[in-house]
Formats: structure tokens, C-alpha cells, sequence
């Protein structure tokens, strides 16, 4: 998606450790004419597949899964990661490393929003090592739900997570591809 290669380029910061910082228009401040169109092309490529739910943890992911959930005209289901008292134990749950923030958190979603009816799309804000998306797979399992597609909105091509996925047959779509972060330096690798 060229507008969020250009998008990527002009506002991306590149940090120490391979980090990509996008928050001036999807991880903090989040920019809703570009995750329109994000959502919209999600729900292009993958129409047809017959999606009852959109999949994805909070908080990043949230703004592109909605807007994919919009043009789908399907329900957006968001994993927690911190159980509210409301919440009883008739729930999914997986436990998520986050490369970024360098902490493993519980995910978890309720067993009301999510069934072995349901064919979902995990959407997500950046793919790296593919924890976030195999923790939503693996509550997907257990829902005996199935997977029907992986949206990206970032992919690091240089870590392994995409070619995890890809290789456990997942029909991944990633709307810009990294090569590398070197030298403060986005390169796209499509």
C-alpha cells in the first residue's frame, strides 16, 4: 500500500534495537483517513472467505480492525490484557510476548464473543516475531474457530514471524513490508 509506505517514511522513526515508532498516526496518535483505507484493503483481499469476526489485541491493533470491521460489516473482538472484575473465568486465553515493551502478558477474550461458528480475520499493527498473532490463534484453536486470514499493517520482513506464518500455511497479507531499519533508514522490501 503505497500511501502507507510514504506515511511509514515521512513520520516513522527509526529507534535503537530494529524499533519502528509510528505514533503519530497508528500506535498513539491514530491518523482515521489512513486506517480507513487499511481497513478497506483488508477487506478487499480478503472478501469472499466468508469472515464472521475480526481478531486482534489491544490497543494497536484495535484502529485498523475496526475499519476492517467496518467495510466486512463484521463484529471486532479485541483481546484484553488485564482481566476487568466483570469478567468471570469463561474465558480464551494465551500468553503474548511483546518484543517492544519486552513483557509477556495474558490475553484473553471472553467465550461469549467467540465460537466454533466463527471464520476470523487477526489483524494487527506490526508483525516481528509473530507473538501477538500466534497468541490469537491459539485462542482461536481453542474457540475452535478458524483462521481464515492474517492482516498486517507492518511487517519486519528480517524477523521471522511472517515466514513463521506463512509457513504454517496462514494466508498473510501485509501492507508494507521492512527489509531493514539500518542506519536510521526505512527499506521496504516490496
Amino acid at each position: 500500500m503505497e500511501e502507507l509506505k510514504t506515511v511509514i517514511k515521512e513520520q516513522g522513526t527509526v529507534l535503537p534495537g530494529n524499533i519502528l515508532k509510528v505514533n503519530s498516526f497508528l500506535n498513539h496518535q491514530i491518523d482515521p483517513e489512513l486506517m480507513y483505507k487499511v481497513g478497506q484493503e483488508f477487506a478487499d483481499y480478503f472478501k469472499g472467505l466468508g469472515i464472521t469476526k475480526v481478531l486482534t489485541v489491544e490497543a494497536s491493533g484495535i484502529a485498523p480492525a475496526v475499519m476492517a470491521g467496518l467495510a466486512m460489516k463484521v463484529p471486532v473482538v479485541f483481546a484484553r490484557k488485564s482481566k476487568s472484575l466483570v469478567v468471570k473465568n469463561d474465558v480464551y486465553t494465551a500468553k503474548v510476548y511483546s518484543y517492544t515493551k519486552q513483557t509477556t502478558n495474558h490475553i484473553y477474550i471472553e467465550q461469549q464473543f467467540l465460537s466454533s461458528d466463527d471464520k476470523v480475520l487477526i489483524i494487527d499493527d506490526f508483525l516481528a516475531n509473530g507473538e501477538a498473532t500466534k497468541g490469537l490463534i491459539k485462542i482461536a484453536d481453542a474457540a475452535g474457530a478458524k483462521v481464515a486470514g492474517i492482516g498486517i499493517v507492518i511487517e519486519k520482513t528480517f524477523q521471522p514471524g511472517g515466514q513463521y506464518l506463512r509457513d504454517q500455511g496462514f494466508n498473510v497479507l501485509s501492507l508494507a513490508q521492512i527489509a531493514s531499519l539500518d542506519n536510521n533508514q526505512v527499506t521496504f522490501a516490496n
